[in-house]
């Protein structure tokens, strides 16, 4: 059934594990910019399911890092409800790695593997231990700029300063080639989140300037670096380093056993390891794997995405358009 955003947030309770985009504050702050979410429960099992509309009455459907504790029930729901709302068809992306052995999304109807919204592969640090062990874990030349950072007087602390994070993502953007939210996104994403006590906004400085920030996110006994940007100016002072070891630091007092530094280029390790000296350092995923790979994280896989399909026609209408629509991008 259908559960109001208040019983959502008891039954997570019952799941202090379930990933941050199935929290009910995530689907508020989806519900601002175009999707429209709706929470169903049934036999001991959840999922948000985000909306968004297309022509003619049809929608399309996903679910973000879910469901939680999926069953038959809860799938039969799932469905009733995607007809109701004539969803063309439902992404499903699961909140697991490959080889975890409890997930199990064979209940599901007939669907198809389909391209992931969310990175497939990352790096998730471990926060077990002391300090002195989490550090001892990195590569030398992180630590050694973590340490220089702090040598060089930089000092990261809590800031609240959503329009000057946007100003510094929109220029990090452009140099990084990076997709950018607006402003009225990330001002959403604070308010909702810093209200639950699960985000924090952490800003670099040196002499009163800011030098860079991130948004990192706790979910559970995870915390994620999900939003990050930073200026050209002072680079050398390494600032970067120490905002993430602040945050992992701010992550571990919160009871977190891992940091999810939430995105590199998907490919196998090897591969990974053999490449990214030859890319450029500003080269998308690429550049940031030079960077989170000295954090000395394991690297996982997520299991990916399925299509649930309930209008073959015009999936595949669809699909031709997006297909066309990256081509026109790229």
């Amino acid at each position: 059934m259908i559960v109001s955003l208040t019983d959502w947030n008891h039954y997570l309770s019952e799941y202090p594990n379930a990933h941050f985009l199935q929290m009910g504050a995530w689907g508020e702050l989806k519900s601002h910019f175009g999707w429209k979410p709706l929470r169903i429960v049934a036999n001991g099992g959840g999922a948000q399911v985000l909306f968004r509309n297309l022509p003619l009455g049809f929608t399309i459907a996903y679910i973000p890092k879910g469901p939680i504790a999926g069953n038959s029930e809860l799938y039969d729901e799932i469905r009733d409800v995607c007809r109701k709302k004539r969803a063309v068809f439902l992404k499903i992306e699961p909140n697991a790695f490959e080889g975890d052995h409890e997930f199990d999304c064979v209940q599901l109807e007939e669907k198809v593997i389909s391209d992931a919204v969310q990175p497939r592969r990352t790096v998730i640090v471990s926060l077990e231990g002391s300090e002195s062990e989490i550090l001892d874990r990195m590569k030398q030349k992180t630590r050694y700029n973590i340490n220089l950072a702090e040598k060089k007087e930089v000092v990261v602390r809590p800031s609240s300063d959503i329009y000057e994070f946007h100003r510094m993502a929109v220029f990090t953007a452009e140099r990084d080639m990076f997709g950018v939210h607006n402003h009225a996104y990330y001002q959403n994403f604070y308010d909702l989140f810093a209200a639950t006590k699960s985000c924090e906004l952490f800003s670099a400085y040196y002499q009163k300037k800011v030098l860079a920030s991130l948004f990192v996110i706790k979910s559970g006994d995870t915390a994620f670096y999900l939003y990050g940007a930073s200026y050209n100016v002072e680079r050398n002072r390494m600032p970067t380093y120490l905002l993430q070891w602040e945050a992992m630091k701010w992550a571990k007092e919160k009871g977190c056993k891992y940091y999810d530094l939430w995105g590199i280029p998907d490919y196998d390790e090897e591969e990974l390891e053999k490449s990214f000296t030859d890319k450029d350092a500003h080269d998308g995923l690429w550049g940031v794997y030079r960077f989170k790979r000295g954090f000395g994280g394991e690297i996982k896989r997520t299991v990916g995405a399925w299509d649930v399909i309930y209008n073959p026609k015009l999936y595949n209408l669809y699909a031709k358009v997006m297909k066309l629509r990256k081509g026109s991008a790229a």
